[in-house]
């Protein structure tokens, strides 16, 4: 018997999470749809059953799992439980990615970053460089959703996601939204 296919997207619809309108990304470019996944991951039911495909992607032993924002701890924490490592999480201080609340990263650990959504992939290239300067070893990128166009700065590092959902992306100065006067809401990493 096949197994059902599990579908992100029609969840992510479902619950109101893929949102149009004109946002200012965290990365600092524009879009018509912004994808809010903690209306999802929200339900603690929904959330393990997205965590168990994104952890199936990488069925090699995992040590670390690092959330590279605080936002996405929820859905960190559920891939942790599943691989029975540790689940950490990453902040900023003056700008730059660190570890405080006396985390840590022991030398050839075997690490998995974990975002929800990403579109340049910038902050997942950060975690990794942060836990390679720690000599562990990063075994992949898990995302949610992955709304690249381009290529990603991860360093040779596989990528997977449960969906990809590319979306076309604008800087500020070539928005067609911007010059048609549609109201800007800026998504900070914060309240991703």
């Amino acid at each position: 018997m096949p197994k059902n296919k599990f579908d992100i997207i029609g969840i992510l619809q479902e619950h109101g999470a893929i949102v149009s309108g004109h946002f200012k990304l965290p990365s600092g470019f524009h879009s018509q749809t912004y994808i809010q996944t903690s209306t999802v991951l929200q339900y603690p039911h929904i959330a393990q059953k997205i965590a168990k495909e994104m952890a199936d992607k990488f069925p090699q032993e995992i040590n670390v799992v690092i959330s590279p924002n605080p936002a996405i701890i929820v859905i960190g924490q559920e891939i942790a439980r599943i691989k029975q490592a540790r689940s950490i999480f990453t902040e900023r201080v003056e700008g730059v990615m660190v570890l405080k609340r006396n985390f840590k990263i022991n030398e050839n650990e075997k690490v998995l970053i974990v975002d929800d959504v990403f579109s340049t992939g910038k902050i997942c290239a950060e975690a990794i460089s942060l836990a390679r300067n720690y000599k562990a070893k990063v075994v992949g990128v898990a995302a949610i959703v992955d709304r690249s166009t381009g290529e990603l700065p991860f360093f040779n590092v596989p990528v997977r996601g449960l969906v990809s959902y590319p979306l076309e992306l604008y800087t500020p100065e070539n928005c067609p939204l911007c010059q048609k006067g549609v109201p800007l809401t800026v998504i900070s990493a914060s309240n991703k």
